[in-house]
């Protein structure tokens, strides 16, 4: 089974979460009557999977870590 390189996990993780920022710098930046609309998305799908992506970026490492050595 052929495994993805390193850098090609980090660039889809990283797109991802540039990609999810985007309705959220909407979601800041939009009139105050379109607010409503953005909000459940915003609050419970996009702003969550940003915030995972972003942990995974800069410790998912030690997650790694810990699962391999209760894999071995």
């Amino acid at each position: 089974m052929d495994q993805m390189k390193d850098g090609v996990k980090r660039s889809i993780v990283r797109w991802v979460h540039i990609v999810l920022a985007i309705p959220i710098i909407g979601y800041i930046y939009s009139p105050f009557e379109e607010i409503p609309n953005y909000a459940p998305a915003v609050r419970f799908v996009f702003l969550p999977v940003m915030v995972l992506s972003g942990l995974w970026m800069w410790k998912g490492h030690v997650l790694r870590r810990l699962i391999s050595k209760r894999s071995a």
